[in-house]
């Protein structure tokens, strides 16, 4: 049996489980703010791994490779808050409201999902309950509690290969109504080497940028979502090289940024 019973109160996740999410250096004094949503491929126990072979529980379809890894380090360079998921988003996507049908899928590109298929509504409200809102809690509350504000990047990866078809791009800058962030950084990246390229290799219309409209959207923070290709940060020297070069890069958009509040221009 792949559910948890919906006659039952047991929790999706046991109490050495939780928390669902994690802020780390919640009191950094840099002004970017980091989140990464897809950090972790931990399913818990209580879902029986969600009928997945082993192969689609360790693939990118399960999380973001590298994602957490390259987080931490930039969270370090920039002395930023982070706050990332402790749970798999194939369990529940953290970069989706729960009125999304892709929030919990019950296939992902290759692999199909079995744990997610015909889910009954008091199954799907106890991943929203347990995964998604204590992530978005936790995030709302760090960021909150920060003395001035900041901006907002959230951290993804993705496959060198979709749906059969390569990528050539090895950084995506995406951006949801506010471009601010988005214009600079690309700016910024000219020179670093980096197939770099706007709203690659997805934009908004494909539902990814959730987070930016509910955290930072709503509050008025410059924000933008960054998107490396998985091979190139799927080893502890790829994460520090890709951190080598967007770290200066994010550090200059940043001040940019905040020297641009103050004098309430927009960017060129």
């Amino acid at each position: 049996m792949l559910h948890m019973s919906a006659e039952t109160e047991s929790p999706l996740l046991s109490e050495l489980e939780r928390p669902a999410a994690r802020a780390l250096n919640a009191r950094g004094q840099g002004q970017a703010f980091l989140v990464c949503e897809h950090a972790s491929r931990f399913i818990p126990n209580s879902l029986n791994g969600l009928g997945l072979s082993d192969e689609a529980a360790r693939s990118h379809a399960a999380w973001d490779i590298g994602a957490l890894e390259l987080s931490v380090e930039l969270m370090g360079a920039l002395d930023a808050p982070l706050v990332h998921s402790r749970v798999s988003r194939l369990v529940y996507d953290c970069n989706r409201p729960p009125s999304a049908p892709d929030a919990v899928p019950a296939k992902s590109e290759r692999f199909e999902v079995p744990g997610n298929v015909d889910l009954t509504h008091a199954h799907r409200t106890s991943r929203v309950a347990e995964v998604y809102e204590p992530f978005r809690d936790l995030l709302s509350r760090t960021l909150d509690a920060r003395p001035t504000p900041s901006v907002m990047i959230t951290i993804h990866s993705f496959t060198p290969i979709y749906r059969g078809q390569p990528r050539t791009v090895e950084l995506g800058i995406l951006h949801d109504s506010d471009d601010r962030a988005a214009q600079l950084l690309l700016e910024a990246a000219q020179g670093s080497g980096l197939d770099t390229a706007l709203n690659e290799p997805y934009s908004a219309t494909d539902g990814v940028t959730h987070t930016l409209r509910e955290h930072a959207l709503k509050r008025g923070l410059p924000n933008v979502m960054i998107e490396v290709r998985n091979d190139l940060i799927n080893s502890p020297e790829g994460v520090n090289r890709i951190s080598g070069l967007l770290a200066p890069m994010l550090a200059q958009v940043v001040d940019q940024l905040t020297a641009l509040e103050k004098t309430g221009e927009a960017p060129t």
